[in-house]
């Protein structure tokens, strides 16, 4: 299964992502935005865990992608790989990534927007869609 695709968009970054899980789309959404502002391989040298809330799934999705760039802008963390449980409206992960001074980053993204987003499932597998504001 494809984990992810990018979308045509004017001027910011917009993808979808899929999972047999509800875990595993958000596992796979959070890699789709590190890979719109990195191309390459990033080491797994740091752990880092989380835990988020949201009142829906789009809040939770929008959340979680939230601290993710968070963490970039203010740790300098750059996520290789994470681990997602969601249980109700709370989710957990855990992170493993990098020091992003070893990586020359190709896009910044600023925010995530609500803008065209929606989490659900269809048939046998779960779809997101995200716009990234860059």
């Amino acid at each position: 299964m494809v984990k992810f695709v990018f979308l045509e968009h004017t001027a910011d970054i917009k993808f979808q992502a899929f999972g047999k899980s509800l875990d595993e789309v958000f596992e796979n959404a959070a890699l789709a935005m590190i890979a719109s502002q990195y191309k390459g391989k990033i080491k797994k040298k740091i752990k880092k865990k989380i835990k988020i809330n949201g009142k829906d799934l789009e809040s939770l999705l929008y959340n979680f992608l939230e601290e993710i760039l968070f963490l970039i802008d203010t740790k300098g963390f750059l996520m290789a790989k994470c681990k997602v449980k969601i249980r109700g409206s709370e989710l957990t992960a855990e992170l493993i990534g990098d020091d992003i001074r070893n990586y020359k980053i190709t896009i910044d993204a600023k925010a995530i927007t609500y803008n065209e987003m929606f989490v659900r499932k269809e048939e046998n597998k779960w779809i997101c869609q995200v716009v990234v504001d860059v």
